[in-house]
């Protein structure tokens, strides 16, 4: 599967230009999915020696991309090309309709092919279940 990853926002904190501090279990999680043969994708607005330094960081934790910012390692863009339309599966950004679940979620979501509704209506069953165990009259 080839999953595009948002950096700011979605791997660290938004503190754009700033790198932020890492968002809990994100790399972690990225490396699990890059180790089952997910090809990861940095899809990114930095540019520049910010993108330089995004992808320096990520690299230093042991997290490397198939890409960034295009659709293959050996695609070669132009100024005009660099905010094109990349082909992935998924899209892992911030600033999805509803935000960014977090890391736990997105694994369980690609690992078992599940849409988000499938993983939350699970939770929301567990949730009520705990409730009703935890309740005094019962």
């Amino acid at each position: 599967m080839i999953i595009a990853v948002d950096f700011d926002g979605t791997i660290v904190e938004h503190k754009y230009p700033s790198i932020g501090e890492e968002l809990p279990f994100a790399v972690s999680t990225l490396r699990m999915l890059a180790d089952q043969q997910h090809r990861l994708i940095l899809w990114t607005v930095r540019r520049g020696r910010l993108l330089e330094e995004a992808v320096e960081w990520c690299r230093k934790r042991g997290l490397e991309f198939y890409a960034v910012n295009k659709n293959f390692p050996e695609e070669i863009l132009d100024n005009n090309d660099c905010f094109g339309k990349i082909n992935a599966d998924i899209f892992i950004d911030d600033r999805n309709l509803g935000g960014i679940p977090d890391w736990g979620v997105i694994y369980k979501m690609i690992s078992e092919n599940k849409e988000w509704r499938d993983v939350y209506a699970n939770q929301s069953s567990a949730e009520k279940d705990k409730k009703k165990k935890k309740s005094w009259f019962w």
